[in-house]
């Protein structure tokens, strides 16, 4: 046991580094966009592809990346990640064009999915089990610091020197995580080459294909769907039953399909969507409802926005702490209930009480969110077979990326919905101010629809993180 807890502590500062670095990753670029659209002379609609990139590279590599980890080694995978990301994003700082700064991102993208997916399998494999709750926690956080600190950072930096070290930071901060892994992350022997498994090829690309269809899908059209999003959704589902026909026919699938049929671990991939999608509404419909209904100008939108990643920077650790000590079923109830509360709350508030109601709301909302993502996580690797720890953190990994585009996406429809008009702008604010609680009760739905879930599936007695190795 001492030698694991020593293991531990020299692995968490390499993964949390690793977390950050992917969240950085994406959050830093979106305040160069303007930089970026008058440096390559590229309209808008295309210099949002520097972000599209990145996105869609995650989310079609992020359960490769986790299955990847089970069959080579997840030290092994992880260091490749960080050299991946490392190189990648020193060939954004450098490219001339926009095309290679586009393809440069994607390669980061890839990257960043390794960081993303591997560090929950890494924390299984190096942190006693009572103490899973607290990492998944200091995880949590610094996904959170990094979505909270990229765009005063990326600022700073286009401010005093240009966007390009910009990425120049993102390079060096992979090759210091990449030291500290090797210093601090322990490997595991290999397994014979004989005896291991084959990679899915042919899985990995039916998959890529499926979720790339899906993701340009939801993301491709502003105005709703158009004939080419339904063409490219109805792929999405073709492509789907294919890849589970293929899955189910592998010796070594991608996806073993016999995991999910442990009801508790498919519900909490479900429950994860759903919570995901249901707090990127907070990003999506927040915004427009502060601008048009409460009439803030653009700079205290921005800070208010902010309150909701800071709370949640502030309250990551104090929720993986509580999950060690009440147990991750009892904490999973509770960061629902609280989630719960903070929508109702966010749905009423801010159209009697104002930007104070909205602000307060945030603060109650965002730290259930966190625990339900710190007993979440934990409880889900707890109950993860040891040869499959990977393919289940990659299925995390995208369960969370398609709730964001879903929450960007289906959201933000039904707030357009409920508004009735295109331009918000031209929106009475009293429309907008009723659309917005019309969303946020949708919201409280699929988040009852959740805890429903999760106390249904639950099985007895309940994975708790405080039970030892």
């Amino acid at each position: 046991m001492k030698k694991r807890l020593s293991s531990s502590y020299g692995s968490l500062p390499a993964l949390a580094l690793a977390v950050l670095l992917a969240s950085l990753g994406i959050s830093i670029a979106t305040v160069a966009l303007p930089t970026l659209a008058t440096a390559f002379s590229v309209p808008t609609s295309q210099v949002q592809w520097v972000i599209l990139a990145y996105l869609l590279a995650v989310t079609v590599t992020i359960v490769t990346a986790g299955r990847l980890g089970d069959l080579l080694g997840h030290r092994r995978v992880f260091l490749a990640g960080l050299v991946l990301f490392s190189a990648a994003s020193a060939a954004c700082a450098v490219t001339p064009t926009f095309t290679g700064l586009i393809a440069a991102r994607a390669v980061q993208g890839i990257g960043a999915a390794i960081l993303m997916a591997l560090p929950l399998s890494i924390v299984r494999d190096t942190v006693p089990t009572e103490r899973t709750g607290a990492a998944m926690g200091l995880m949590g956080t610094m996904s959170a610091i990094g979505t909270a600190l990229g765009p005063s950072l990326g600022g700073l930096t286009i401010a005093g020197a240009g966007w390009r070290p910009m990425f120049v930071a993102l390079a060096a901060g992979g090759i210091v995580a990449a030291i500290v892994t090797l210093r601090g992350v322990p490997g595991k022997a290999a397994e014979p080459s004989e005896n291991r498994p084959q990679i899915d090829i042919f899985g990995m690309m039916v998959l890529t294909l499926t979720l790339a269809a899906f993701t340009v899908s939801v993301t491709g059209s502003r105005t709703g769907f158009s004939t080419d999003s339904l063409l490219l959704l109805l792929t999405a589902g073709i492509g789907g039953i294919i890849f589970v026909w293929v899955e189910r026919t592998r010796k070594s699938p991608l996806v073993d399909f016999t995991v999910l049929q442990n009801r508790y671990i498919a519900a909490a991939l479900v429950t994860n969507l759903l919570i995901t999608a249901v707090m990127m509404t907070t990003l999506v419909v927040g915004p427009f409802f502060l601008a048009y209904a409460l009439g803030l100008n653009e700079a205290t939108v921005g800070l208010v926005m902010a309150v909701g990643p800071l709370t949640a920077a502030l309250s990551g650790i104090p929720a993986g702490r509580i999950t060690d000590r009440i147990g991750a079923g009892r904490a999973l109830v509770l960061g629902l209930a609280q989630t719960i509360l903070g929508l109702i709350c966010l749905s009423m508030a801010p159209r009697y009480l104002g930007t104070t109601g909205y602000i307060l709301s945030l603060m109650l909302l965002t730290p259930g969110f966190q625990l339900f993502l710190a007993a979440n996580n934990a409880s889900v690797m707890v109950a993860a077979p040891d040869d499959k720890r990977g393919m289940i953190a990659g299925l995390l990994g995208l369960s969370r990326n398609l709730g964001f585009i879903i929450g960007a996406s289906v959201m933000a429809t039904v707030f357009a919905a409920a508004t009735g008009s295109q331009n918000a702008a031209e929106t009475p604010p009293d429309l907008i101010a009723g659309a917005f609680s019309t969303t946020f009760l949708t919201a409280v739905g699929l988040s009852v629809f959740a805890l429903f879930l999760s106390i249904a599936t639950r099985p007895s007695p309940a994975p708790r993180a405080e039970h030892s190795a």
